[in-house]
């Protein structure tokens, strides 16, 4: 029987030798929300996303995708649950030597066989769908805007149509105009495709344009989750910090 959330995570805990990152951290992620979770630097919360990518192993904890336990099954069938996540890395991380419908589409070609045409087509209908130019396709990421490089690393984690995104610091390192153009498209991306997300931020504006719940890390555990509305009335010291911080 699966469960009825997409993510469940249960006393998750990270440790590297002694310093404690993550100390039983419990979390879910349900079918067509959009989780944000907030910290200041050094909080975990880079290292939580690796974790929920099973790029990392907890040193104890479960974290269930679909009812799959990845911490704690075989090879396969953690590879077949991470198949319905969809990642963009902080810095874009697009392949230099690769055009852009090369970076869209590089795990259809590599892993699923596509051919060329196939895969410039796919590329092609995705942009599309993002109002990108489709004369940015032969273009290489050198030849792109930082804000662009963030628009195609969103058309390839969403091209195999994956059931959850993540997002990691989504609009680091751009403006505050180009930071809401981002948000604008993640927020209406996740909205048409219906499916869930978690973003990790530190931007207050990507809070209030993307979550429908927050978490908030501090001192390796969850300090704070609520609605966006409840953090600016909320009298958790924590809370009040983070924000003046910002």
């Amino acid at each position: 029987m699966k469960t009825k959330n997409l993510i469940d995570v249960k006393n998750l805990s990270v440790s590297f030798g002694n310093n404690i990152i993550l100390n039983k951290i419990n979390l879910h992620l349900s079918k067509k929300e959009s989780l944000v979770i907030i910290g200041k630097s050094g909080s975990g919360k880079s290292v939580l996303l690796k974790c929920l990518m099973g790029l990392l192993k907890p040193n104890l904890g479960s974290i269930k995708i679909d009812g799959v336990d990845i911490v704690n099954t075989n090879r396969i069938d953690k590879e077949n649950a991470l198949k319905n996540i969809g990642v963009t890395f902080q810095n874009g991380a697009l392949f230099d030597s690769l055009t852009v419908w090369e970076n869209i589409t590089f795990k259809e070609t590599r892993f699923f066989g596509f051919d060329k045409k196939a895969a410039k087509q796919k590329a092609l209908s995705i942009i599309q769908n993002l109002e990108l130019d489709k004369n940015i396709l032969e273009l290489y990421p050198s030849e792109l805007s930082g804000g662009m490089q963030k628009r195609v690393a969103i058309a390839r984690a969403i091209c195999d149509q994956p059931q959850v995104l993540f997002f990691d610091e989504p609009t680091s390192g751009l403006d505050p105009i180009t930071g809401k153009i981002i948000n604008d498209l993640i927020h209406k991306t996740v909205k048409k495709l219906g499916v869930s997300a978690i973003t990790i931020t530190h931007d207050i504006s990507s809070i209030n344009n993307l979550a429908s719940r927050v978490i908030l890390l501090d001192n390796n555990k969850i300090a704070w989750s609520g609605k966006p509305n409840d953090m600016n009335k909320s009298k958790n010291n924590i809370v009040m910090q983070f924000l003046i911080n910002k």
